[in-house]
């Protein structure tokens, strides 16, 4: 009996065994399989496909030397709504963005005292209009009475030196009625230009002095931008010169001209402030920022966009087709301009005519082999 068990232990064992040798055959061999399988993937070269405009062909162009410049935006048409005459404000409904037109009555200063005034100047006037034609009837009789010799001619000389002083008296209290009616006239406030409301200084019901700010008034059909330059860089703009901009927080872009040059340095800084209006100013307000360049000189070089340039090596290189393969070329970087109002950079170290991989393809291994390099530009 024990014999019998010993045989069916070893019998069980010898299948157990055979059964694990088998299984391990077989993952061996699926293994096997595996590996044979990525080994001839790994055989396969892998193409890169590029899409139209991944490829950008080295050649001569024209670039644009630009200057940086930045500064504010600002209205080349503003103008200050000031009180000409005190008392108290009325009238003043306008507020910041509303429009205006040119002679618009904005506002008013109460006319009370100024129409007491003008009609106490008329009057002194009317007075003395009297006072002058008693005078004169005067010298009328008594130059009689000189002719007929009844009176001396000192006398009438008297007569007429009245006659006179009345005739001046007149003529102040005429320009005195002239002053009061223009002290009336100005209680009326009127916007000296067409534009909108930028700020709103005072409040109705207010006494305001003469001068006193009300309304500050902004055209922004015509803007432009004040920058101010270092007097060596200044030495290099001139008047017409084209400018290109941006305004903070905007990817618009915008063109305009050097429309003047402050022609004294800023005491102190020695900066010399530059006016650059701007072609198409819809949209934009004063007191944005806007920075750029001005175009003040142009070079022809071989050139490249500079987002094309490598430099995640010790030395700028660039990623090009060789053969329909990616191959790396360290290249000597020059002068930077603008093409088009495309930042560019000239090289060289490569051919002209190379087809370079752009920026937007992202770092590549070198030998990576090209399937399609059509849509180059």
């Amino acid at each position: 009996m024990k014999t019998w068990i010993k045989w069916t232990s070893v019998a069980v064992a010898v299948a157990v065994l055979a059964g694990v040798g088998l299984r391990l055959a077989a993952s061996n061999q699926a293994k096997k399989q595996t590996l044979e399988t990525q080994q001839a993937a790994l055989k396969v070269p892998v193409q890169l496909e590029l899409a139209p405009g991944d490829l950008i062909t080295l050649r001569s162009m024209e670039l644009t030397r630009g200057l940086p410049v930045s500064g504010p935006i600002k209205a080349t048409s503003s103008a200050v709504v000031k009180a000409r005459v005190a008392g108290e404000l009325q009238g003043l409904t306008l507020r910041e963005g509303d429009r205006v037109q040119a002679g618009q009555v904005v506002a008013k200063v109460d006319t009370t005292e100024y129409l007491a005034r003008t009609r106490q100047a008329q009057q002194q006037a009317e007075s003395a209009k009297a006072q002058v034609e008693i005078a004169r009837r005067s010298f009328d009789n008594n130059r009689k009475l000189v002719d007929q010799g009844f009176i001396s001619q000192t006398a009438l000389e008297t007569s007429q030196a009245s006659l006179a002083a009345a005739e001046a008296s007149y003529r102040a209290a005429v320009a005195a009625a002239d002053v009061a009616a223009k002290s009336l006239e100005d209680t009326v406030l009127r916007a000296p230009i067409s534009g909108q409301v930028a700020q709103r200084l005072a409040q109705p019901g207010e006494r305001v002095a003469i001068d006193g700010r009300v309304l500050e008034l902004v055209d922004l059909n015509r803007l432009e931008v004040e920058a101010s330059l270092a007097s060596a860089d200044s030495m290099a703009v001139r008047t017409g010169q084209t400018v290109r901009l941006s305004v903070e927080g905007s990817s618009r872009s915008l063109s305009g001209k050097v429309a003047r040059i402050n022609p004294s340095a800023v005491a102190g800084s020695r900066s010399v402030l530059v006016y650059l209006s701007l072609d198409n100013p819809e949209g934009l307000r004063q007191g944005l920022f806007a920075q750029g360049s001005i175009a003040v000189g142009s070079t022809r070089n071989l050139a490249l966009p500079v987002s094309a340039i490598r430099t995640d090596k010790p030395l700028p290189y660039v990623q090009w087709v060789q053969d329909g393969k990616v191959a790396h070329q360290t290249v000597t970087l020059g002068e930077r301009g603008d093409a088009d109002g495309v930042p560019m950079v000239a090289v060289s170290g490569l051919a002209e005519g190379s087809p370079v991989l752009s920026g937007a393809v992202g770092a590549l291994r070198a030998g990576t082999a090209i399937k399609n390099i059509a849509g180059s530009n």
